[in-house]
């Protein structure tokens, strides 16, 4: 009885040992999108003043495979400042959104009022999402950017499951984890294709456009496909389509260029690796 209840011990104390660095992971990737969410307001990558005018911000490839959202509730996991989550709802979804960085939060409520939408957000770590939003939905959202801030993808797709109502699906649209595998200039493979590795950068320029620097550490983790789909089938979800896409709608990556409209490839590796991918998911 004492030797169970030093094993018990010994896994607690483990499980704190192991967690405190996670979470002192998330704070800096959190200090890091509050400045993000700064510089992204303003830029011309998210266009804020057009959206305000009323575009959609959503991509044809999201728009294509979701369909019509009329009527139904939408949650969506990582919202950022929530242009995608608002354009679902002008859309006529009812729709959360939730996000890890206050001032992304904050500033996503904002621009609800001013736009005298029905939108909610929450700032919660996506992993603690059932302890914040009560209510379950027809959809499940998340796209582009995403699951590389998240360790492990397991407590992610329970949350997803955990979430969805019984006749509901999950929607992603990703960046492929092979264009993570290259350098920023694409000039050579320097990370692995799946997660074996803690990825480190420190005090770089946001993918917007902007010279200036984001002070600070952050970390990230490439997912493979695989870890992907496992995750979610283990979680009791089943896989209805996987996509993937040669291109990507946004020019966020160095050495890209537009080969027609919306659609953006490296410059000498066009339409010859995967940019994109998504997937459908039915509980």
């Amino acid at each position: 009885m004492k030797f169970e209840i030093f094993k018990g011990v010994i896994r607690l104390l483990f499980y704190f040992y192991k967690m405190k660095p996670m979470h002192e992971y998330f704070e800096a990737n959190k200090h890091l999108w509050n400045q993000r969410t700064a510089v992204h307001k303003d830029s011309t990558f998210y266009d804020l003043k057009g959206f305000k005018a009323g575009a959609n911000v959503l991509t044809p490839i999201e728009l294509n495979e979701i369909g019509d959202v009329n009527g139904k509730s939408l949650l969506h996991l990582q919202c950022h400042f929530g242009m995608d989550t608002m354009s679902f709802s002008r859309m006529g979804a009812k729709c959360t959104g939730v996000d890890l960085s206050d001032e992304a939060i904050k500033l996503a409520k904002e621009i609800n009022d001013q736009l005298r939408l029905d939108t909610k957000f929450v700032c919660c770590n996506v992993y603690d999402t059932s302890k914040y939003v009560k209510e379950e939905f027809d959809i499940v959202f998340t796209s582009y950017g995403t699951i590389s801030w998240l360790p492990d993808l397991d407590p992610w797709a329970e949350v997803i499951a955990e979430k969805l109502k019984p006749s509901g699906f999950f929607y992603m649209a990703e960046f492929h984890p092979v264009v993570w595998m290259f350098d920023d200039d694409f000039t050579h493979i320097k990370y692995y294709y799946d997660n074996k590795e803690l990825i480190v950068m420190e005090d770089q320029p946001t993918y917007t456009g902007d010279k200036n620097e984001i002070a600070g550490k952050e970390y990230s983790w490439n997912h493979s496909i695989s870890e992907v789909l496992n995750a979610l089938i283990t979680a009791g979800l089943k896989i209805e389509f996987l996509n993937e896409h040669t291109y990507s709608p946004y020019s966020n990556f160095k050495n890209s260029v537009e080969t027609e409209k919306g659609k953006w490839h490296i410059k000498g590796m066009e339409a010859k690796i995967p940019m994109v991918y998504s997937l459908k998911a039915l509980k």
